[in-house]
């Protein structure tokens, strides 16, 4: 993915705070046979809410087909604990988002090698145990060891969201910044918060399990 990382491999890497109870993740890439049940998950309600994705076969193609054949230098992932998927990690340079990083330009310094993730976590039956905030930390972890060069994860989620940046907040990242960005939703205002962790910050410790709120 990008300059100086290095894609997962098939059982990801797993990232740990705090107590053995902390749910273990592992990633595998997306492909398209993931697609119907890419569909099934952006059409849950939870979900929805934030990603405002078109759901049809077609819809999934057109906005993740160039993914899995690598036109499109982002990586996706599905999220797993055990064989069972339970939802979706992304993860892409500002380097190869240009555009993104000049909208955040105004609020907070974005170096070419830093990373965003989006993320959710789909499955109904895993929500609010502690699955979203166990993700990120194994993404986290993950960025670390495949791309040397990042030096920081940046992540811009929507002030309504708050399920979302406490998430991030339960994973360590810390608030950095407050302004207006074109929201996923046009239901939503344009005001988001910035959260970041640095190469190197100590992970959070274990807390009580997150509601696991996608965020975008």
């Amino acid at each position: 993915m990008g300059q100086g990382c290095q894609g997962l491999g098939r059982e990801g890497r797993v990232a740990h705070a705090g107590a053995d109870t902390t749910p273990r993740i592992a990633f595998r890439r997306l492909a398209r046979s993931d697609f119907a049940l890419l569909g099934r998950w952006l059409a849950q309600p939870h979900v929805a809410r934030w990603w405002n994705h078109e759901t049809s076969a077609e819809a999934v193609e057109n906005d993740f087909g160039a993914v899995v054949d690598g036109v499109d230098p982002a990586e996706i992932f599905i999220a797993e604990t055990g064989a069972q998927p339970i939802g979706l990690l992304q993860r892409y340079r500002f380097g190869d988002n240009r555009g993104y990083r000049d909208d955040l330009a105004p609020l907070v310094d974005v170096p070419d090698d830093a990373l965003s993730i989006d993320y959710f976590i789909a499955e109904p039956s895993v929500l609010r145990q502690g699955f979203g905030s166990a993700m990120i930390r194994a993404a986290v972890a993950s960025i670390w060891s495949d791309c040397p060069a990042a030096p920081s994860i940046v992540v811009p989620v929507s002030i309504a969201n708050a399920a979302s940046w406490r998430t991030l907040e339960r994973a360590g990242f810390m608030r950095v910044a407050r302004g207006p960005l074109t929201p996923d939703n046009p239901i939503d205002s344009p005001d988001h918060v910035i959260y970041r962790i640095e190469r190197g910050d100590a992970p959070s410790p274990g807390a009580s399990p997150p509601s696991s709120t996608p965020s975008r």
